[in-house]
């Protein structure tokens, strides 16, 4: 039940990049996180982008455009390791799209929570993180 939710503010993303972002940040996330790469998996790994108004987000030093990440796994499905490479990937990932520099990464903000097991639910019914492991194993 990987979801990836980015919140941009509008027009900071290149014509390019807001096409290819959730794709890109979803094949990120399953990479990471270890998920076969079918079907199945891809259907229940979903990506959000939120675009708010250019003037919506700011900080206390400039307005330049900052992004946020919000990535929910199923508890105990990804590793203190797979976290770090999780979050490096993905904010390589939005500063592509932004057409900004690694120099720039602080502009973007991820962060991961877990979803406690039996607390995820699709199609009318309770996924625990042992089912997924046993789809993914065929």
């Amino acid at each position: 039940m990987p979801l990836i939710e980015l919140t941009a503010p509008e027009g900071s993303l290149t014509e390019s990049g807001r096409a290819t972002i959730q794709k890109t940040l979803v094949a990120t996330l399953m990479r990471w996180e270890g998920a076969p790469d079918n079907a199945f998996f891809r259907s229940i790994s979903w990506s959000y982008l939120h675009e708010v108004p250019a003037d919506a987000q700011t900080t206390a030093e400039d307005g330049e455009p900052r992004f946020l990440v919000k990535v929910t796994v199923p508890a105990g499905a990804v590793s203190d390791k797979q976290k770090e490479g999780l979050v490096a990937d993905a904010t390589k990932d939005v500063l592509a799209a932004a057409g900004l520099g690694e120099d720039q990464a602080l502009r973007v903000w991820v962060l991961i929570t877990e979803q406690a097991d039996g607390t995820w639910g699709g199609g009318g019914q309770i996924f625990r993180y042992a089912d997924l492991v046993a789809l993914a194993n065929g």
